[in-house]
């Protein structure tokens, strides 16, 4: 995610700790950081999700806490990319 400029560092740990806080089903890892600032020209921060299946996947994005964060980080946004992929 790429944070607009000039959001309020409160908010923006309030809104991390509620995806942090998520307990879905068929959820085997969840990782939420700030970037570290190695590179010039990052995004602000990730979300690093790992699901038991495609299935933990899609019931992970239709949760109401889930999707109750997303509407709270929304408006700090400037760029959000997501992007799902199978590991090996």
């Amino acid at each position: 995610m790429k944070l607009k400029a000039g959001q309020d560092p409160a908010e923006i740990a309030e809104a991390q700790e509620a995806f942090r806080n998520l307990n879905c089903p068929g959820t085997l890892s969840y990782a939420v950081g700030d970037d570290v600032g190695l590179r010039e020209g990052n995004w602000s921060f990730a979300i690093v999700a790992d699901f038991k299946d495609a299935d933990s996947y899609r019931a992970y994005d239709l949760d109401a806490e889930h999707n109750r964060a997303r509407a709270r980080l929304a408006p700090m946004a400037e760029q959000i990319a997501r992007v799902q992929f199978q590991l090996p």
